[in-house]
């Protein structure tokens, strides 16, 4: 298989896949989670082996959480910079959202939010990394954790960065707990 590049969808998958506390579970469930076809989670998972992100057989993918952890903290925010916005109604990401917001205050700036039009906070717009972050992250704290810590790194100050690359380190060393 040729390694194609990845797109910003692919990023999404492997957090999902992250996100897991056991194996996968069927393709049609995990493209539910995500709000993404069946085919669009089965290119993705081609193209995250192809890229030797995740360790793919004729039954499942795992992720590969070393290079995983790799590409999060080096990759991801040259590859998908963020894109600022203007003010918008949305749901908190970066070090406004969970966990980053228990240790920085955002002081007197608008937080970053993803553009969600059921979203309850107001604050400067950036872009997810793909249109249905935030209903997937809405319905699993694990995944939205971990994709405002990547926005962290693809937006934040020095302090963010840092902060956010600890964070994220630590959760692809480790599996979530089942829920």
């Amino acid at each position: 298989m040729s390694p194609s590049a990845l797109l910003s969808q692919d990023v999404v998958v492997l957090a999902k896949l992250l996100s897991y506390a056991d194996h996968r579970p069927p393709l049609v469930r995990m493209a539910a989670d995500l709000l993404l076809s069946g085919s669009q989670v089965h290119a993705a998972l081609n193209r995250l082996a192809a890229a030797r992100l995740v360790f793919k057989d004729a039954r499942s993918s795992r992720p590969n959480r070393s290079a995983a952890e790799e590409f999060f903290v080096h990759g991801v925010k040259y590859m998908f910079p963020a894109v600022r916005g203007g003010v918008t109604r949305g749901m908190l990401t970066s070090y406004a959202a969970p966990p980053l917001d228990r240790q920085i205050s955002g002081g007197p700036d608008l937080p970053p939010v993803w553009p969600f039009a059921m979203g309850k906070h107001r604050g400067v717009s950036i872009e997810p990394l793909y249109k249905t972050v935030p209903l997937a992250a809405r319905a699993d704290p694990n995944l939205y954790e971990l994709l405002a810590l990547l926005d962290a790194l693809r937006d934040g100050r020095a302090r963010e960065r840092s902060l956010a690359e600890r964070e994220i380190v630590k959760r692809a060393r480790e599996r979530p707990h089942a829920r």
